[in-house]
């Protein structure tokens, strides 16, 4: 199938040092009556909200074009990425297999982490898995499903912090940046990643990876700093802003173009493409989507980790999502910034459309206290938010219904086994 490339301004949007609003978005919000809505909209200074909406729009013979809408984007705004890095480590961790022309290794190939520098930390089983096994398959079933921090981790190992940054540079994202695990390290440590080895489920070595450093430096010229005081470490007030010069970076426009470069690779440059299999971009449709009562392994308890659970734009009340309405997305929350990017598909109305997003609600203006103002602001406002735009989508007229069978997956409810749901995650 063809497709209609776009290409925004050589293929990157440059920094901007105003911030850019569209005025189709100025005019959906408006009408608008929600009023909390309302009330995040007229603070911008306060919220640092950033969205951009992307419209969808088929030929007669199903060739998707994309347009982009903005609101309040600043490049140069700095808001924490948080598990929205899990994504693109999804992508690259599939990438590098494949690169590895390893005939017996795969993304189902069992995997063991070794320790061989300060603080690195070994992983020989998985209890979520069905063979008892780490995988990259499983660390990216957790990592969407219910946004596991240990899954990121493992596969920042895998990939390793050069590769990581290298590769996606090389993609047209000079602005991009991930330097941690998300664990207590310092950032020499980061740069050192385990050895890993696949093995066979008997346990005997089919290829090792040895430990990797990154040589490479960072551009930490751009200052980052936001709240007006932190908890440190050790649980001490610190009476300044804390500071993420150093820490992972991506704009709100890294995302929507790194989800659109996976539901539709040939609608950007060849150079912003993943080099996927079609076993891969399968994999990944089903588990952007899927909902944990769907998964049999891992097997959440589906009371904590309901449906809507990291579907921030349907996130509400009963937490029920229509069942002919799919997401395709990931979210991110910490240090009070909620975010999540979003493909849309509602295959009863023959809509689809993106919807990126991030805002900042922590009122008392403390970092890393956990006391942010999520549930009262931060998801009613995106869950309004995602409405607002699947409403207007309802409505506006198209000449050529979209054909959406390639992400009418057929996912099977959870068995019912007997084992027990897990109920504490770390994410």
């Amino acid at each position: 199938m063809r497709y209609l490339i776009i290409i925004f301004l050589a293929c990157s949007l440059p920094c901007i040092s105003q911030p850019r609003t569209d005025k189709l978005l100025e005019n959906i919000f408006t009408a608008e009556k929600d009023s909390l809505f309302q009330s995040v909209i007229g603070h911008p200074e306060i919220y640092r909200y950033q969205i951009i909406y992307t419209q969808i729009n088929r030929d007669k013979n199903n060739v998707p074009s994309f347009t982009n809408y903005y609101y309040n984007y600043d490049s140069l705004r700095y808001f924490n990425p948080a598990s929205t890095v899990k994504m693109p480590l999804a992508f690259l961790s599939l990438e590098k297999l494949d690169q590895m022309k390893q005939k017996a290794v795969n993304m189902f190939t069992p995997m063991q982490f070794d320790s061989g520098y300060s603080r690195q930390t070994v992983l020989y089983k998985d209890s979520t898995a069905e063979n008892g096994l780490p995988s990259i398959a499983q660390f990216i079933r957790k990592a969407f499903l219910v946004s596991d921090n240990d899954a990121y981790t493992r596969m920042y190992e895998f990939v390793g912090q050069q590769t990581i940054n290298r590769r996606m540079h090389e993609m047209g994202y000079p602005d991009f940046r991930i330097t941690r695990r998300f664990m207590r390290m310092n950032a020499d440590e980061n740069r050192h990643t385990n050895p890993i080895r696949f093995i066979k489920p008997d346990g005997s070595l089919i290829y090792q990876q040895p430990m990797a450093f990154n040589r490479d430096s960072f551009d930490f010229s751009h200052i980052n700093k936001m709240g007006r005081a932190y908890m440190n470490a050790q649980d001490s007030l610190i009476n300044e802003p804390i500071d993420f010069t150093m820490a992972n970076n991506l704009t709100v426009y890294h995302l929507q173009q790194l989800l659109q470069s996976v539901m539709f690779p040939n609608s950007v440059p060849e150079n912003r493409r993943f080099h996927l299999t079609k076993d891969d971009y399968e994999f990944l449709y089903r588990y952007l989507s899927q909902y944990s009562s769907e998964t049999d392994y891992p097997k959440y308890d589906t009371g904590l980790y309901y449906d809507s659970y990291v579907k921030f734009f349907f996130k509400h009340g009963s937490h029920d999502i229509p069942n002919y309405v799919r997401v395709f997305n990931k979210v991110g929350w910490a240090y009070g910034c909620l975010t999540d990017v979003s493909y849309v598909v509602d295959f009863k109305n023959k809509i689809e459309f993106m919807l990126t997003a991030t805002i900042y609600v922590n009122s008392d203006g403390v970092m890393n206290d956990d006391k942010y103002d999520y549930d009262d602001i931060g998801y009613p406002f995106l869950y309004r938010l995602g409405q607002c735009i699947y409403n207007y989508e309802l409505k506006r007229s198209r000449k050529y219904k979209p054909g959406l069978s390639k992400f009418n997956i057929h996912y099977q409810k959870r068995k019912e086994d007997g084992r027990i749901a897990i109920k504490e995650i770390d994410n």
